[in-house]
């Protein structure tokens, strides 16, 4: 039987995994939830696959927990399918947006962030073991801190990719293309101090922190870059305790995106030469990078090129992109190792209400997976 055949025969049932998968509500904040959908998955996964070969749970203090599963192959070497199954949504959106099947788009809260490329990663390798293919050993990595920057996976990622042949990322695809660049990103606070006075009654005494905030809200868009593609967004802010004080304090928070790594210097110096005209406020900048950018490092391009390879051989097209969001794939990328993303679902809407995947894609998306990993061996 072929690859196609057999995942479209598969697809009702990939799609009654992928119904009870949505219907675990796992928000990055809900530990319990979180506990609870990682038992669901990985009883789903030795379901399909039977018992591991290995398995290591690494606890993941009050985020999710990292659990790796390894699966010995026909063939030397290691793929790693990275998956996460934290969602944005919190628990109880499912009440209001249950999972649902209407005219080839699977809807639900979290169905293309990513529980989709979840699915299809466990059936691609049920499938290479009914069809008696040939593959490397697989582990499986799932994550449930993706969404809040990975915090405790990074560096359980970062060991697992350490000697794969390839670490394959189950984030949704650009519709259908793969991607092998993404931004990094850095998340900064910023808080200014100044000198409460009354508004009316002695409106010079005080130092407004609100003010010299926006002054430096200003300073900080213009570091934004479209030509180096770097972008910079003030996305909260507040301050003040009243209309009639001058306010004491201010503070705001910052998402900072970067296609050059270079650029994470530059703006580390923007923050560090932030100052306020009036003498007496003063300021404090602290944050961090949170990923590092994926850039198209020479193994990624040639894993790229095996991929690209089995879509032809079964008629399909295949492009890369690079994109503004960040992944797990970050971290693997930055170390020079052979990563290729968005693997998962084809479809819409990541973390709106019109998260969507296209039914059909399914299938196509668990061959290209057995097809690239078949060939790997």
């Amino acid at each position: 039987m072929l690859i196609t055949d057999w995942t479209r025969q598969a697809l009702p049932a990939m799609l009654d995994d992928l119904r009870a998968v949505v219907e675990l509500e796992t928000n990055s904040y809900d530990k319990a939830m979180l506990v609870k959908g990682l038992r669901a998955i990985r009883a789903r996964v030795v379901g399909h696959l039977g018992t591991p070969d290995d398995e290591i749970l690494h606890e993941g203090g009050q985020h999710g927990d990292v659990l790796e599963l390894f699966y010995e192959g026909t063939a030397p070497g290691t793929i790693l399918m990275l998956s996460h199954y934290d969602t944005v949504w919190p628990t109880g959106t499912l009440k209001s947006w249950p999972f649902t099947v209407v005219e080839g788009k699977a809807t639900g809260p979290g169905v293309f962030d990513m529980k989709t490329g979840l699915v299809q990663s466990i059936w691609a390798l049920r499938g290479l073991r009914e069809l008696g293919l040939p593959h490397p050993s697989v582990r499986f990595l799932f994550n449930g801190d993706e969404e809040i920057g990975s915090p405790a996976s990074r560096e359980h990622i970062e060991a697992a990719s350490e000697d794969a042949l390839a670490t394959l990322v189950f984030e949704a695809s650009l519709d259908g293309a793969l991607k092998t660049a993404r931004k990094g990103v850095g998340l900064f606070n910023v808080s200014v101090t100044g000198v409460e006075a009354h508004a009316g009654l002695d409106p010079y005494a005080g130092a407004n922190a609100i003010h010299a905030l926006a002054e430096l809200v200003t300073t900080l868009a213009g570091a934004g870059s479209r030509e180096r593609g770097t972008t910079v967004n003030v996305g909260l802010i507040s301050g003040g305790t009243g209309r009639n004080v001058t306010a004491g304090r201010a503070t705001c928070g910052i998402d900072v995106r970067v296609t050059d790594p270079a650029e994470m210097g530059r703006i580390d110096d923007v923050f560090a030469g932030l100052h306020a005209s009036d003498p007496r406020v003063t300021i404090s900048a602290t944050g961090e990078w949170n990923r590092p950018p994926m850039v198209q490092n020479a193994a990624s391009q040639r894993l790229f090129k095996e991929a690209q390879g089995v879509a032809t051989g079964f008629g399909w097209g295949l492009d890369q992109a690079s994109v503004g969001g960040a992944s797990d794939g970050n971290f693997v990328s930055a170390l020079g190792r052979p990563v290729l993303d968005g693997m998962g679902a084809v479809g819409d809407g990541a973390h709106a209400r019109h998260e969507h995947v296209l039914v059909e894609h399914i299938p196509e998306r668990t061959a290209l997976t057995m097809g690239l990993i078949t060939a790997l061996a």
